[in-house]
């Protein structure tokens, strides 16, 4: 007997999701995310200043350079040691993320800076995050929350300190 061919089956694909893109940050846009956030939120001028987990949190925008910086003060930079100044740096590194660390006006400052009109909402609260995780975490881990890059120093140290504490811990 002859098998009789089978047409050819092609299946159907799933439709794809609707896409909704956002609109392009603005001045107005970023102040109404950071009033859900914070709904005691104060602007001022190009700037914002807002409070999280007791952090006061600046947001300086300029649109004619299409930018914005969320800033939160750490401590006076004044005294900073050279091993502070290298544990800082290699955070920026690997362990920070989008956050960083970085001195202006005598002023150890937690930092995320970005294009305005490309910040997507999502970016911008998880930016937030990592500046006060990493204003948290200054003297300790120095680390915006989450995962860390591979190839800096941070993950080293931070597994160094872990094992010391094990050690520590062994005689309990």
């Amino acid at each position: 007997m002859a098998q009789e061919a089978q047409p050819d089956v092609v299946p159907t694909p799933d439709p794809l999701p609707e896409i909704t893109s956002e609109p392009p940050m603005d001045y107005e846009r970023l102040g109404r995310i950071l009033a859900a956030l914070d709904p005691e939120l104060q602007p001022s001028g190009p700037a914002f200043q807002l409070t999280i987990l007791d952090f006061p949190v600046f947001v300086i925008t300029d649109t004619g350079a299409d930018r914005m910086r969320a800033m939160v003060p750490i401590r006076r930079a004044e005294g900073l040691t050279s091993e502070e100044m290298m544990r800082m740096m290699q955070a920026n590194f690997d362990s920070a993320l989008d956050a960083r660390y970085a001195v202006a006006n005598g002023t150890l400052w937690a930092t995320f800076i970005h294009p305005l009109s490309p910040l997507k909402k999502d970016q911008l609260i998880s930016g937030l995050g990592q500046t006060v995780n990493v204003a948290r975490t200054y003297g300790t881990l120095y680390s915006g929350g989450g995962v860390q890059y591979g190839g800096g120093d941070s993950n080293n140290l931070q597994q160094e300190l872990i094992q010391e504490l094990l050690k520590k811990g062994e005689a309990i």
